[in-house]
């Protein structure tokens, strides 16, 4: 998920209005090649749906468990799901168990949910703990830092998320970072990018769950970080961005070098499945517009 300061909130006030051709244009030309291009051997690999993706549908984030919109998503072909931060003030015990069958009648698996980083604090985290183990998430991943804005605050960050793995480990669960398009540009007075402070000042198995298109967006080389940290991929975020229509671009048609970038996660990244993200949709239209980001991917993956 993006930073919320800056496309969320842009995404809200524009949605009316973007993106009004976005379901109804022909596949691209360039397009058209990523897709016959990209690897086979997808099916070793769930894919599955950032449910930031059908947050209209979801009230936006006050309902994550409607059974509307999740059996939508199932029918689909989706076969895992991400839960996003509002979860711990809205889930009580009870409604996660219920949610945990809807998801097991579904045929849907979760493997991760995003967090706020205060949830690992010593005051809350166990409830993130039973709830994740409630919902079988096996990772809590941190969607942001806060306010880190410097190398040392990076390095705190670091340390929270090794302390964080620490608490975790007996639990049998892991966490994790969720990078944004701010944290590829060099920090204040230095040439270190924080993600680069982030993974050098946190222990190995705290995941680095990539998000391709913010990626692409701050210019940074997704490909290149996956091979500069090896085994640490264990989810990536297919969000697409483009030149022409930002991150209103589907799923395969915009400038992301997927082929690339499946190669280098499943050749030594360590991703264990793919997640979906369609950061902007035209208002009305975020189930057509997630299918069609799946129909993409199945052509792309074989």
């Amino acid at each position: 998920m993006t930073t919320p300061s800056l496309t969320r909130r842009k995404f809200i006030a524009l949605a009316g209005a973007a993106l009004p051709a976005a379901l109804s244009a022909p596949t691209t030309a360039k397009a058209a090649m990523a897709l016959a291009a990209a690897p086979s051997g997808g099916s070793k690999y769930p894919i599955g749906l950032e449910l930031y993706s059908v947050r209209e549908e979801l009230a936006n984030g006050n309902d994550q468990l409607n059974v509307a919109a999740l059996t939508a998503v199932a029918k689909m072909g989706y076969k895992i799901v991400e839960f996003w931060a509002p979860y711990y003030d809205s889930w009580t015990y009870p409604k996660a168990k219920e949610g945990r069958k809807l998801l097991d009648d579904l045929g849907l698996g979760c493997r991760s949910i995003h967090n706020h980083i205060d949830y690992f604090s010593d005051a809350k985290i166990a409830k993130a703990i039973e709830l994740n183990q409630i919902m079988g998430s096996k990772y809590l991943v941190a969607a942001t830092a806060g306010n880190a804005k410097t190398v040392d605050d990076w390095k705190k960050v670091g340390e929270t998320l090794a302390a964080t793995a620490e608490k975790l480990k007996p639990h049998g669960l892991y966490t994790g970072f969720h990078n944004h398009d701010t944290e590829w540009a060099a920090l204040p007075g230095t040439t270190q990018r924080a993600m680069d402070v982030l993974a050098a000042n946190s222990p190995k198995e705290v995941m680095l769950q990539l998000d391709v298109g913010t990626c692409v967006m701050a210019g940074a080389d997704p490909v290149a970080w996956i091979k500069a940290n090896p085994g640490r991929i264990n989810t990536v975020h297919c969000k697409e961005w483009g030149k022409e229509k930002g991150f209103g671009a589907i799923f395969g048609e915009g400038d992301a070098p997927w082929r690339e970038i499946f190669a280098a996660a499943e050749s030594g990244g360590g991703v264990e499945y793919y997640l979906i993200e369609q950061e902007q949709s035209p208002r009305g239209q975020e189930l057509p517009t997630v299918e069609r980001c799946l129909a993409n991917y199945k052509k792309m993956r074989g």
